[in-house]
């Protein structure tokens, strides 16, 4: 597999006809957040004579809109007078720890410790779903700009996250028998070989971690590099693994990455998908919802039918997260439950397995249900999916309406509700509760 990252990813750009203006900007913006992309993407999903406004184009190449002026600015200046290395790096740094690297409260709430001490590549932010970050999948087979995980790639060792030894994982599980989903993730656990994936897998397959009944891989390798399914050296024993653990009795979920229809029509993908499926495992399909790429209803509709017609399963559209070039792919919650409904509208009931819009905030997943006009206040009304606290999962809650909010932590609470996260009057808590 080839790829183009910093000067080999403005060649490729230069070699397809991108104008020297925008070489500079990708230059500029790519100093700061990262970027690579792979000759399948570049040779089978992007449409150069559209660029730069093709949707592929714009999911993988950078844009100097990525950063805000004023670092757009200060990094464009430093470029441009070839300003020492070491200058220009630490300007990156600092332009990287005003994008947000770790929303959510990854590192503060996440992190789990054993006997004391932090695992850092673990989170365990739900109590039936651990996350694991294998140090040797820590990269991807092309980086999508909107990456909320952009963190991991930027070569700063405070901010990546990563577990080394298997051994700590199941020491932690042992310990945590409400924890039946393991969700492999990075990062893609499919940029791995067989041979080191299976060294994280194999122990999980042992009687005595019964507690884990769920293996999920968070992966794009099938919209990025769907050869690692079929015509890889070791594709074949990817799959024979995948049946090894069906057989032990656990459920295997591929957790697919599908950003536009595109990445669902070339004829490797779908036999990747085919291969995948024959092996018992489920492909379950989630995105989030991004300016430039996919914010259109008709995009939505067309990708959920392609999914069911090929049997992936749709799981969620997410809202774009408060990271990295937010300000740039970033979508008004009200627009994007609009975008969701008409899309909603276009499939039928197959489709509709598909949740959303869905932002995974620092309490937890916060389906946006709808706006509604309640004693002449206009709303959203919101719904917590899942939550830290698992006895808040399914609790509804008002928010002010607000055409410019984009994230959670834009909503402000309304005609008394409860609001995760705030201390409200009891007679604010008995209002809320009449309300559920």
């Amino acid at each position: 597999m080839k790829t183009f990252s910093h000067e080999r990813l403005a060649a490729l750009a230069r070699d397809r006809g991108m104008p020297d203006e925008y070489l500079r900007d990708l230059r500029v913006v790519s100093c700061v957040l990262p970027f690579k992309v792979n000759e399948y993407v570049a040779d089978q999903l992007i449409d150069w004579s559209a660029a730069p406004d093709d949707a592929i184009f714009r999911l993988t190449f950078p844009h100097r809109d990525m950063l805000p002026p004023e670092v757009f600015d200060g990094i464009a200046a430093l470029h441009d007078t070839d300003a020492p290395r070491e200058v220009l790096r630490k300007a990156a740094a600092d332009a990287q720890a005003l994008l947000n690297p770790h929303p959510g409260d990854q590192l503060e709430a996440n992190v789990p410790t054993l006997d004391g001490h932090r695992l850092d590549g673990l989170q365990h932010k739900y109590a039936e779903t651990v996350l694991v970050f294998p140090s040797q999948g820590q990269t991807c087979h092309s980086y999508c700009g909107y990456c909320f995980r952009w963190a991991q790639f930027v070569g700063i060792a405070e901010l990546r996250q990563a577990l080394r030894d298997p051994a700590q994982l199941t020491a932690y599980l042992a310990h945590h028998p409400e924890a039946s989903d393991v969700l492999f993730t990075g990062g893609d656990p499919m940029i791995m070989k067989t041979q080191v994936l299976g060294r994280w897998i194999e122990p999980l397959l042992d009687p005595a971690m019964e507690t884990v009944r769920t293996l999920r891989f968070g992966t794009k390798a099938l919209s990025y590099w769907p050869a690692r399914f079929t015509t890889d050296a070791d594709a074949d024993d990817l799959l024979r693994l995948f049946e090894r653990c069906v057989a032990a009795g656990r459920h295997v979920a591929v957790m697919a990455h599908f950003s536009h229809p595109r990445e669902l029509e070339t004829p490797v993908v779908r036999e990747a998908i085919a291969r995948i499926r024959a092996t018992g495992a489920v492909i379950r399909a989630q995105a989030p919802l991004v300016a430039h790429v996919n914010d259109e209803a008709a995009v939505w509709s067309r990708m959920w039918q392609l999914m069911v017609e090929l049997g992936v399963l749709p799981y969620y559209m997410f809202v774009e997260r408060d990271t990295g070039a937010r300000s740039y792919f970033g979508v008004p919650l009200g627009k994007a439950l609009q975008i969701y409904t008409d899309a909603i509208r276009g499939v039928s009931g197959l489709a509709r397995t598909a949740r959303g819009p869905v932002m995974s905030a620092a309490p937890g997943k916060v389906l946006i249900d709808g706006v509604s006009t309640i004693a002449g206040e206009r709303v959203f009304a919101l719904r917590l999916l899942q939550a830290r606290d698992p006895e808040l999962v399914g609790r509804q809650f008002f928010a002010a309406y607000d055409p410019t909010a984009e994230w959670f932590d834009d909503l402000r609470p309304a005609l008394g509700s409860w609001f995760p996260g705030q201390h409200l009057s009891r007679e604010a808590e008995l209002v809320s509760a009449g309300a559920r």
